[in-house]
């Protein structure tokens, strides 16, 4: 395997801080000169970095499915709903199937944390509804991936195959997540009877307030 070309890195580093559009369709041309490995590779890591350490957002909606039952069979089938959603919109997106605005995803993103971290307060136990809550929620955070994966774009040599990665790199991240918390969390105190009330409680109390103020700043900012 060739090493990265200089040019590339660079295209990817500034693209990584600065977030510019501008950027786009130099960084497809340099990946385009990569072999499909070294690209397959390269969107793999993407995908992953987009959720640990950027996705911060995304991060405390699988917290918030975490919170309620953290345990790893639950949490895992939840993680794998929202996974099967979100592959759709992001593939959807990317093929210009369908064009959400940033505008109304970004707010829908927070507004959907701020939910599941709700029904973790008023409910007490996980219910069969939550999957297909997770399923639609799943949906709109698609979105919000393809808006991010767009202002990179994909190389057109290896489009499909780096989509596929990228949304692999994405799940690893949210796997990663799932599992530092529960031997973080779960495994040491989700059946302590004080759980609820001194884990499930305040932590969704604080993901409610984080998405909440995140949700009014993303409709009139």
């Amino acid at each position: 395997m060739k090493p990265l070309h200089f040019k590339t890195v660079l295209c990817l580093f500034v693209f990584l801080f600065l977030s510019s559009s501008s950027w786009a369709h130099v960084i497809v041309g340099e990946l385009e000169k990569m072999s499909k490995t070294q690209t397959a590779a390269l969107y793999l890591k993407l995908g992953y970095q987009h959720i640990l350490p950027l996705g911060v957002d995304h991060i405390l909606f699988v917290l918030s499915l975490f919170l309620l039952s953290p345990k790893l069979k639950p949490i895992i089938f939840q993680s794998t709903a929202f996974t099967v959603a979100h592959t759709i919109t992001l593939g959807l997106a990317m093929y210009h199937i369908i064009t959400p605005p940033a505008k109304i995803v970004e707010p829908l993103i927070s507004f959907s944390i701020m939910l599941v971290a709700l029904e973790n307060i008023f409910s007490a136990k996980l219910k069969p509804t939550r999957i297909g809550v997770v399923f639609l929620f799943g949906l709109v955070h698609g979105l919000g991936f393809a808006s991010s994966l767009s202002q990179m774009g994909l190389p057109q040599n290896a489009y499909l195959s780096s989509l596929v990665m990228f949304n692999m790199g994405v799940e690893l991240g949210q796997l990663t997540v799932i599992l530092i918390a529960f031997f973080l969390v779960g495994k040491w105190f989700g059946q302590k009877p004080f759980y609820r009330r001194l884990v499930v409680v305040p932590a969704s109390l604080l993901i409610i307030l984080i998405a909440g103020y995140w949700t009014v700043e993303r409709i009139f900012y």
